[in-house]
């Protein structure tokens, strides 16, 4: 079990570093079923295991409906898996996890608070207060995703980029050990999808967190990951595990490497055979 540090002076709780167990993510054969008004349940995830070492970034691709976003669910502790085993950090996933932030495709700021108090949020609802200490933090935080000078403003002020760079600075306020992220940048356009995926190498350079990437993107799980996890239709199960050998620090030049492209073609016969590839370059 981890170890827990004493918050001082009201400040968030953390686990010490030297405290985590070298694998901090662990689905154990795990299922999900969900009933349905006709009777017949739906399989959405089946038997799927998965490893995921701290610091890594892993992304999980697979066709739409195979149960990507609840294998986030069941890791955020907003789903209990029916059959098999969700560990984190060593403790069997059972209630929240406040070790654990999750960043949704779009930013969900509240649009009365400023960015500032968007960011504390989460320390106001855990602790009923921001302590300097904690302003200090929120403000290195906007620093480190290019909003310093945007503190004041409202979310309506900022471009869709911007206020997904907010809520990832919100995601970072209670220093988590594990980021989660479904479709982060599926709402964006693609010029600033791509400048977001460079932030986010830069982010996790910086703070070492690990992270669990939902995409549809074949190019941006490449770029942005040690290994990318290919599940199958549904019912969702682990099809193919991929460890992405490709330089690094990498940048979009990278896609032009031949091991990238072969990665490439790798997850997209995965998931549609080598028939739909073949037909996309005709």
């Amino acid at each position: 079990m981890l170890a827990v540090s004493e918050p001082p002076n009201g400040t968030t709780t953390a686990y010490q570093p030297d405290t985590l167990p070298k694998t901090l993510i662990e689905l154990n054969h795990v299922g999900v079923t969900f009933p349905t008004r006709s009777g017949a349940p739906v399989v959405a995830v089946d038997d799927f295991s998965l490893k995921i070492d701290r610091e890594e970034i892993v992304s999980l691709v697979g066709p739409s409906g195979c149960g990507k976003s609840t294998v986030l669910r069941m890791l955020a502790g907003l789903l209990k898996p029916t059959t098999g085993d969700v560990w984190i950090g060593g403790d069997q996933r059972r209630r929240g996890f406040s070790e654990v932030a999750i960043v949704f495709q779009r930013a969900t700021l509240l649009p009365w608070l400023t960015i500032m108090k968007n960011v504390l949020y989460p320390v106001r609802v855990l602790n009923g207060r921001a302590t300097a200490e904690d302003k200090a933090r929120a403000q290195e935080l906007l620093e480190l995703v290019g909003l310093a000078d945007m503190a004041e403003r409202m979310p309506n002020e900022l471009s869709g980029g911007m206020q997904q760079r907010a809520a990832i600075a919100r995601s970072l306020i209670l220093d988590p050990k594990i980021l989660l992220m479904d479709e982060p940048f599926g709402a964006l356009d693609a010029l600033t999808r791509e400048d977001l995926q460079l932030d986010l190498l830069d982010i996790h350079a910086r703070t070492r967190k690990t992270i669990l990437l939902v995409t549809h993107s074949i190019n941006e799980a490449v770029l942005l990951s040690d290994r990318v996890a290919v599940m199958s239709a549904r019912p969702g199960r682990m099809q193919d595990l991929i460890t992405i050998d490709v330089p690094k620090p990498r940048s979009h030049e990278s896609a032009a490497l031949p091991a990238f492209i072969e990665y490439s073609k790798r997850i997209r016969d995965d998931i549609f055979g080598p028939r739909a590839r073949r037909n996309s370059a005709s």
